[in-house]
This record gives structure tokens, C-alpha cells and sequence, in this order.
């Protein structure tokens, strides 16, 4: 997923994760669950569109923060030229350093953007080359922020990030309000079409010229004065409502746990085991004996899908699912329904019906309608899948001789799913597991991006990061004709679960790649710095990978290679800040190779002993990739049409009820027996953490329709690392950034509109 940094939005949007293929299990919907925290401020949120995403402050606002720090001698403020490939002086920041920063680049990039607005002259570079590069130091700050909250978030950083949300919305209002401003970038787009057709202009230099105009105008800039104040109001009230509504479940997950014994993790892997072990060791529980289940992801799914104890498995599932609302000090459903409220005026003040309307405006599929055509089509496949599959669960269970009180629940499906698993595919994960060590399958990723874009990862173990389990990486690629190589990002791979961490898995960006430097930058500021944050629980030992996590760890990779590849003259359309329903192409297209035999054979090894995987063993993972597939697709398609009709509604009355729309809703489309929502409003953060994703959850299934036909170009040379495809690929889908219109991109990639069939095929829907 991406991560709601790369802030210059444009209002279309993009990010997060789904993957399909046909050998692999249920990791596309388990990757795509993992949630990116929201940072709607900073540059990266590229994937919901740099045009739109800057992030100003009226002076009121400005004169409410108070300024008890001074500047002087604020890390996040000097110069870091005496850092290491100009990275961020880590050791030096702590969050009492982010409010005075923040004010200090706001002010700064108002007046970037007041002096284009006030320039005499009106060519491309004093407009949109301008405009390109205003604001350095507040996207320099910002970027570093929005990284801390999602993965350095501790009560201090919770506060400040609590008082500066609105302030920092407010600050992204004013900017696309500047006076003089609009009018600038209006001339510019009136005029791209002709210069364009005299030559006078590059295509790339047009497309800029369009996606600036178009989130000036996704922002309210063609609004009255007064509809500005209120959208500009709405904007931060839902800033703030978002930002509580993720704390919320923050707290919940740091709050919860389940307190066991190694007698109660009957059925549960020694790995699991040894996790659990862990986690009572970190959250300081005496005893010898103690283990925990937290709510994170990587222990409580293994905990479902393993423990023979159903009692324990209802008891984790129950506040798994109800995270959001552990509380009732934190009632994230009325805070839905107030954040439900602001976008439906916010729509009507765009001259939309609803907000899923205005949302999918600015998308590759244009409308609601044509996002439902999608999702009920695959909606009604999954569904046939997923009663099948339950009726071998209840089978199996009949068949053992078991009773279960209330047949197949959701607490037992991946119980018994796994049970079946085993008996009818003979394939048991936990086998595999041994072979798929954290560094195993990072190392697999290394060699997969050397093989594809000649991409080489050198280990940095002088330079710090902002917390000791992030590993630091020198990104290097041979010269064309040479042995030379040159340097073209820096990868930081974050990888553990720890507190104040958010929960899921992201991309971000503390720099973006650009050839538009401000005068006088060093050449390193056009180089990226690219984070990949997964949550991955930390073992005793070894950290052992599900063959899931081993996809989530492809999956954010891929979104790594769409920032590191990147090669746009323009950081408003560089990286990921592509329209919202593409950006999730480079990520799933990249966990195609993880299910490859070729690179499992290479890199799956015995953790212990370093013999390789068994070939017997992959051909029976193989063989059972497409097992459970219907429940995985239906909890997926699930919060997608949920969120289509949530956010299609034409009102929220005073009686609104959320839950019970839940309910009636999944009733109405036939929700199978024994599955819920993967995300539950509550703590659906995609939808309600941030506005990127919301009415546009969609987007994992739509661009897995794109991922599949582009794996598949692949497989039709017979080597899924053809040299001449692979060039295809960098140059058309992980290069042009939002250069090019992704429909364009595909075309040129594929020669042809996107076929559905490869994705069906591999999810097992034909």
C-alpha cells in the first residue's frame, strides 16, 4: 500500500494492495489488507496525487500554535547536507521538533507560491517549473512527519500530530487559494494543447500543465468565496476526525491482548509459539510461562488459523474485528458517520450527487457505475466459490466427527480451512515456513529486482536510521555499455511489528525522484529515499515468513521500485502519484515472482540447515494455491462494495445508523455464511483514516485486472525475466510516473485494452 505521503495530490488518487495469480494462497487479499497509514500532508502521498495534496495554514491558525521551541538549531530545519546521501539527521529529531517546524515550512512555501502568483512573467518554468518546485522545505519536513506518525508514533508524536492535523489541512486549503494563483495555472492550461502542437512544450510539460489545473479544481478553486471557507473548513474538520479515528485503533491495538499459556496454544507452530513467547517478553509479562496474542496481524491470524482451543479463537476474532470499538471511550462509528456527513458536502459543493461520484471523477474508471459492474461480477463468482468451500468445511467437520455449536463460524473458517488444506492438498504452511526466513525472502527480492531492472542493494550498517530494526540500503544500477554503476535510490526496509508502529504495510517517500531542483541543490536531491514498512512479528530467533507475508513483503516492494525507477523531470508526476486505480499495478505485478518456481527453488532454504525448499513441496503449495481463494476474494469484494454503497448514499440522517447499514447491507447482497467484512467499519482505516481510499477500496481489484495481463506478457516469452518485457515494464510501468495517462501506459505496454480473463483464471473464478 502506499502511504499517504507524496502529498501534492491531484485529487485522483492511489494506493495500497491485492495481488492474483494462480500459485500462490490467500496472500492478494491478505496484502491488500494491510493498511498504510494515513499522512495526508506530505509529499508522500504521492499516491493520492501531488497537485493537490499541499497542506497550508491561514494566519489565524498559524498565530494559535504556539512557538515555545525556537528555530534555531531545529534539525528538521538545517541543512542536512552533512548527512549521508542528505538523509534526515534521525538521531537528532524528537517530536517536540515538528510543531515549529511545520509553521516555519508552511510560511516558507506560502511564499514560494505567492511570488508565482505575483510574477510578471508567464512562461512555463516562472508558472508550472515554479510551482513544481515550491514548497521544498515543507515537503523536506512534512515527509519526515508523516513517516514518524505512522511508524515512530508515540504518545508525544500522538499529540503533536493531534493539534497540527487541522492546522495542516487548512494550510493545504490556502495554498490552491493563494490570490493570483488559479488564475496562473488556468493560462497554462488553456494554452497546453498549442504549445504542445508548436513544439514549444513537451508532452511531458502538458500533462503537468493538466493534472496542476485539475487539482486546482478538485480543490474548490472555481468555488464562490464563501463555498472556498467551507470546503476548506470541511477539509479540516475531516483532518481531525481522521486522525482520532486512527488513534483509536492504535490504542485498541496497543491496549488488547490475550494472555496464554503454551497448554493454550494447542495446534499453534513452534514459530508461532516462540511469537507469541516474544510478545509477552516485549509487553514485560512475568512468568516463564507467558505468552500473548496481540491484535497484530502477523500473531492473530496464525492464531485463528491454528489454535485448537475454540473458546481462544472467538475470544482474539471477536476483538480483532471489533478494534475501533473496544472502547467506549473510543466510538469510531460516530465519528464515521460525522466524517460521512462532511464528504457528502463536500461533493455537493463539487457539483456531485454523492462522493463516490466525485471520487472516481478523476480515476481510470471514471464512474461508481463502472466500478460496481466490476466488483458485482466478481461478486457473484466469489460467493459460488465461497459456499463450495464451506461446504467442504462442514464436511470435513462432519466427517471427524465433530459438532460445532452454530455451524461454521468466522472464528473457525481459517481453522478448518487449513484442516482441509492439509487432508485434501496435503500442504501444510507451517512446512514451508522454514524455508522462507525474513531474510530469505528479502534476499529473493534483491536477486528478482537485479534479474528484471539491474537493480543492486548495498547494506549500509554505518548509517542510522530512526529506529534499529530499519536497514539502510545504497540502491546501485550498471551504466548502459559500463561496469560502472550508478547510485539511483536509497531503500530503508522497516520490517518488524513494535509499539506505536501502525499496524499493515506501506510505501512511503522521504524524498521523491525530480530533475526540477531549486537552484543551488546538490544532484543527490533528485535521488529518492524510499521507505517499505511491513509488520512482521519478530521472533526469538529467526523470523520466519508466512508464504502471505512473503507476498506483502513483494507486494510493498513493488510500490518501492514504482519510487525508485521513477524517471520524471517533474516531482508533481514522478513515483507514485499516478491516478489511484493504477498505483497498485507496480505493487501487485511485483508479487508474480514470489510464486515462481524458479526463485523459490534459488532462495526458499532452510533456515537452519540451508537445504533447499523441496521441490515435492512446492508442487503440493501449488497445488493448493487456489484452495479458500472464494473466502478470500469475498472478504475483500466485500468492504469494496460496502464502501461504494456507503459512500453513495445521497444522505446520513440525525438517526444513521452504521452498524446496522452494515448488517442490512451485507444481508441485501448475500453475504456467505461464516465470512465478515476483512475491515469492519470501525476500523476501516482505509476509508476512514485518510480520504484517499475512500470510495475507491475498488482499486486492488481493479488494477489486479491489470497486473495479471501484464504478468502474463511475461509468461507468453516463456521466461518471466524476458530481458526485452522486462524493459517494456520499467519503461511503461514503473518509470513514466504520471507522465503519460495510465491507460496510455498500458496500451503501449500491452498494445491492447486490459483482458479480465487472466485475472479470473487465476483466482480461480472460471
Amino acid at each position: 500500500m502506499l502511504l499517504a505521503h507524496n502529498w501534492r495530490w491531484s485529487s485522483g488518487v492511489a494506493v495500497q494492495l491485492l495481488t492474483a495469480r494462480a500459485f500462490h494462497t490467500n496472500s492478494h487479499f491478505a496484502t491488500q489488507a494491510a493498511y498504510r497509514p494515513p499522512a495526508f500532508f506530505f509529499r508522500a502521498a504521492r499516491s493520492f496525487h501531488r497537485a493537490s495534496a499541499a497542506l497550508f495554514v491561514s494566519t489565524a491558525a498559524t498565530d494559535e500554535v504556539s512557538s515555545t521551541s525556537t528555530n534555531t538549531g531545529n534539525p528538521l530545519l538545517r541543512s542536512w547536507s552533512d548527512q549521508p546521501f542528505h538523509l534526515p539527521p534521525f538521531k537528532s529529531i524528537t517530536p517536540e521538533h515538528f510543531e515549529p517546524a511545520l509553521i516555519a515550512a508552511m510560511e516558507a512555501h506560502i511564499t514560494d507560491l505567492e511570488a508565482i502568483a505575483s510574477s510578471s512573467s508567464n512562461s512555463f518554468d516562472s508558472i508550472l517549473g515554479a510551482y513544481d518546485r515550491a514548497g521544498s522545505l515543507y515537503y523536506k519536513v512534512a515527509s519526515v512527519y508523516g513517516n514518524y506518525i505512522s511508524s515512530l508514533n508515540t504518545p508525544d508524536m500522538q499529540t503533536v500530530q493531534t493539534k497540527m492535523a487541522p492546522i495542516l489541512s487548512r494550510h493545504r486549503s490556502k495554498c490552491y487559494n493563494i490570490p493570483g494563483l488559479f488564475a496562473k495555472v488556468e493560462q497554462m492550461h488553456a494554452m497546453k494543447d498549442e504549445m504542445l502542437e508548436r513544439g514549444e512544450w513537451n508532452a511531458e510539460q502538458a500533462r503537468l500543465a493538466e493534472r496542476v489545473y485539475i487539482g486546482f479544481v478538485r480543490m474548490g478553486a472555481k468555488l464562490s468565496e464563501e463555498d472556498k471557507k467551507e470546503y476548506a473548513d470541511i477539509q479540516a474538520e475531516q483532518a481531525a476526525l481522521q486522525t482520532v479515528f486512527m488513534q483509536n485503533i492504535l490504542k485498541d491495538e496497543e491496549e488488547w491482548e490475550l494472555v496464554i499459556t503454551s497448554k493454550d496454544m494447542e495446534g499453534c507452530p513452534p514459530d508461532l509459539v516462540s511469537n507469541a513467547r516474544q510478545a509477552a517478553i516485549d509487553r514485560k509479562h512475568d512468568g516463564s510461562d507467558a505468552h500473548v496474542i496481540t491484535l497484530g496481524r502477523s500473531l492473530v491470524e496464525p492464531f485463528l488459523t491454528y489454535s485448537a482451543r475454540r473458546d481462544l479463537r472467538k475470544k482474539a476474532f471477536e476483538a480483532w474485528t471489533s478494534r475501533g470499538e473496544l472502547s467506549q471511550e473510543r466510538d469510531n462509528l460516530s465519528i464515521a458517520v460525522k466524517i460521512l456527513r462532511l464528504r457528502r458536502r463536500q461533493a455537493q459543493l463539487m457539483g456531485t450527487k454523492t462522493f463516490a461520484e466525485y471520487q472516481t471523477q478523476d480515476t481510470m474508471a471514471q464512474t461508481p457505475e463502472n466500478v460496481n459492474k466490476l466488483l458485482s461480477d466478481v461478486w457473484a463468482r466469489a460467493k459460488e466459490a465461497a459456499n463450495r468451500e464451506r461446504l467442504m468445511l462442514e464436511t470435513f467437520v462432519s466427517e471427524t466427527g465433530e459438532t460445532l455449536d452454530g455451524g461454521i463460524q468466522p472464528w473457525d473458517w481459517r481453522y478448518y480451512a487449513e484442516k482441509v488444506r492439509q487432508a485434501e492438498y496435503n500442504f501444510d504452511e507451517s512446512e514451508l515456513k522454514p524455508y522462507l526466513s525474513l531474510d530469505a525472502v528479502t534476499n529473493a527480492m534483491f536477486d528478482v529486482s537485479n534479474k528484471l531492472y539491474g537493480l543492486k542493494y548495498v547494506k549500509r550498517d554505518d548509517v542510522e536510521a530512526y529506529h534499529p530494526d530499519v536497514n539502510v540500503y545504497e540502491v546501485r544500477r550498471n551504466k548502459i555499455g559500463s561496469d560502472e554503476d550508478d547510485l539511483v535510490a536509497i531503500f530503508l526496509h522497516d520490517n518488524y511489528a513494535r509499539a506505536h508502529k501502525s499496524s499493515g504495510a506501506w510505501m512511503s517517500e522521504y524524498r521523491a525522484q525530480k530533475k526540477n531542483l531549486v537552484d543551488g541543490a546538490e544532484i543527490i536531491e533528485a535521488i529518492p529515499i524510499v521507505s517499505n514498512n511491513n509488520n512482521f512479528a519478530k521472533g526469538s530467533g529467526a523470523t520466519l515468513l508466512s508464504f502471505d507475508d512473503g507476498i506483502t513483503l513483494f507486494h510493498e516492494a513493488g510500490h518501492g521500485h514504482h519510487g525508485m525507477l521513477s524517471d520524471a523531470t517533474y516531482q508533481t508526476l514522478s513515483s507514485t502519484s499516478v491516478l489511484r486505480d493504477f498505483v497498485e499495478l507496480p505493487s501487485q505485478l511485483m508479487e508474480h515472482w514470489l510464486s515462481e518456481p524458479v526463485v523459490l527453488k534459488q532462495h526458499a532454504k532452510h533456515y537452519q540447515t540451508g537445504e533447499p525448499v523441496p521441490e515435492e513441496l512446492l508442487a503440493r503449495l501449488k497445488a493448493a494455491s487456489l484452495f479458500n481463494e472464494g473466502f478470500a476474494v469475498v472478504e475483500y469484494t466485500s468492504c469494496a462494495l460496502y464502501d461504494m454503497a456507503i459512500h453513495s448514499l445521497s444522505a446520513y440522517g440525525d438517526d444513521f445508523d452504521l452498524a446496522k447499514f452494515e448488517k442490512e447491507y451485507l444481508e441485501e447482497i448475500g453475504m456467505p455464511q461464516g465470512i465478515v467484512m476483512r475491515h469492519r467499519p470501525a476500523h476501516f482505516a482505509h476509508l476512514f483514516a485518510s480520504s484517499g481510499y475512500a470510495a475507491g477500496y475498488y482499486v486492488y481489484q481493479w488494477a489486479q485486472v491489470l497486473d495479471n495481463d501484464v504478468f502474463a506478457a511475461f509468461e507468453e516469452t516463456g521466461d518471466v525475466f524476458d530481458p526485452d518485457t522486462a524493459e517494456r515494464c520499467r519503461k511503461y510501468i514503473y518509470s513514466s510516473g504520471n507522465t503519460v495517462a495510465p491507460q496510455s501506459l498500458f496500451q503501449s505496454f500491452r498494445g491492447r485494452e486490459p483482458d479480465i480473463s487472466h485475472f479470473l483464471k487465476n483466482r480461480g473464478l472460471v
